[in-house]
């Protein structure tokens, strides 16, 4: 029997149960993923731009040889197998943060968030729809991201099971952390105009410092110690020993993977945006 609830800005609204709310979220998750792949600008800066930073250092610094050859120029792996661990996790915080961030920033300024206040759409059932897409687009992502590096590079990937593993569960735990904090940081922008202003150049930076363009072992110590603050070091040092040789460990921070303080770190960046998902968003703004 459909009772009342008062869960959204004190406007009844029926309470249909979980299976409701799951079946309201599977359909946002469709309307949602179809939305991204019609905006361009998304395609590009979010979905795309791994694909193409990965094209573009592969061909522009394969002249320089080999990452981590021998004197003679021998052994090493290419270019490109160098950036792909550090452009899969580029991507999922581009899904996730950058994606979702301006999305919501946008729809709370553009009014969409009040009007689906307005509705009986489950807040559960509304985030359900944009982690679901923030899923659904990033395993697209990361499979065109492999396809171009086996096919177009070259580039060998893992062939045991233990590899694989230890990319699902770092993808699971980056994926929901990036996507918790997106919708987290979309409080901060003050209009949907300011949104990209506002997300994407700590995006940008973050990139810069987590070893995604350079390489992290040449960043200064103190540099190194601040992006360990941020979760995307800690989800690129996991693809890098799912995709890595396990030599190229030596120059990590501890000369080991340490793969148990990747999966802490994410946990509590994961455990942190809940919370704050949980004591900050609303439909509208306190101050509309």
């Amino acid at each position: 029997m459909t009772g009342l609830s008062t869960t959204k800005a004190g406007i009844t609204t029926p309470d249909y149960g979980l299976g409701h709310t799951l079946r309201l979220g599977a359909s946002r998750v469709a309307y949602e993923t179809r939305v991204y792949f019609r905006q361009t600008d998304t395609l590009f800066f979010t979905f795309l731009f791994p694909v193409i930073m990965l094209t573009i250092f592969s061909v522009a610094f394969q002249g320089m040889g080999n990452v981590g050859a021998d004197p003679d120029g021998s052994g090493g792996i290419s270019q490109a197998a160098a950036y792909l661990p550090g452009m899969i996790a580029a991507g999922i915080l581009l899904s996730g943060v950058q994606n979702l961030g301006v999305d919501i920033a946008t729809e709370r300024s553009d009014g969409t968030l009040k009007r689906l206040g307005g509705t009986p759409l489950p807040v559960l059932s509304y985030f359900f729809g944009k982690m679901g897409q923030v899923f659904v687009t990033s395993v697209l992502q990361i499979g065109l991201l492999l396809l171009v590096a086996r096919f177009a590079f070259g580039v060998t990937l893992p062939a045991d099971g233990a590899s694989w593993m230890t990319f699902a569960w770092v993808y699971v735990l980056g994926i929901a952390t990036s996507a918790v904090l997106g919708i987290a940081i979309s409080r901060l922008p003050r209009s949907g105009k300011s949104a990209t202003a506002v997300i994407i150049p700590p995006v940008l930076i973050l990139q810069f410092i987590s070893g995604v363009y350079l390489q992290f072992s040449l960043l200064p110590d103190w540099l190194q110690n601040v992006a360990g603050l941020f979760p995307l070091k800690w989800i690129g040092q996991g693809m890098r020993a799912v995709f890595l040789p396990e030599s190229f460990a030596a120059v990590e921070p501890g000369g080991v993977w340490n793969l148990g303080s990747v999966a802490v770190a994410l946990l509590i960046w994961l455990v942190a945006g809940l919370v704050i998902c949980r004591l900050t968003f609303r439909w509208i703004r306190k101050d509309s």
